[in-house]
């Protein structure tokens, strides 16, 4: 373990939110989010657009997406997916376990989605884990479904649908028309 590893900062969710710019929190230590790319913000679009169309079905689970909204962890983590999907009444903050988390992953946080945020939305009991790959060389989409407390690979590609099962309800995602 080096000096840097040892000395990490440590940080409450109080004390983040007196910051100014955009931060995550994860076990205390801060990550900045960057500023999201127009094709980012076009790929969160269409995820509502596709995710919406199964929520209005299934009215009666209290269920929705939202995007770009901080998921209450602990008093020592805070992070902002991209897109969720919450059920039951959340109040003014998420605070309980979206059933599904998606992530636009860029070039600058492949190691935080892939790795940091895989294991604590795994350990938070996410039913769904999707990492949405919008770089040419790269487009794809994963998908993660927890089963046994384990995350398992369910969906590994971009030009199919995929359905998934919330609360009894399911919602049918294009990802030809996410990406």
């Amino acid at each position: 373990m080096g000096l840097a590893d040892r000395y990490l900062p440590y940080y409450t969710v109080e004390e983040r939110n007196k910051w100014q710019g955009d931060w995550e929190l994860i076990e205390g230590v801060p990550y900045a989010l960057a500023s999201p790319s127009v094709e980012h913000q076009r790929i969160i679009k269409n995820l509502i657009v596709e995710l919406d169309k199964g929520i209005k079905n299934c009215e009666t689970q209290n269920c929705e997406v939202i995007p770009d909204i901080d998921y209450y962890v602990s008093e020592d983590t805070v992070v902002r997916p991209d897109v969720v999907v919450i059920c039951g009444n959340p109040g003014e903050k998420v605070t309980t376990t979206p059933k599904i988390i998606f992530e636009v992953v860029s070039p600058s946080s492949v190691k935080m989605d892939e790795h940091l945020k895989y294991e604590l939305y795994e350990r938070e009991g996410v039913e769904y884990y999707c990492l949405v790959y919008p770089t040419e060389d790269r487009k794809h989409v994963k998908i993660f479904q927890l089963e046994n407390g384990r995350y398992k690979k369910v969906f590994g590609t971009v030009n199919e649908t995929f359905e998934f099962t919330v609360n009894g309800c399911k919602l049918t995602v294009n990802f030809s028309r996410v990406l």
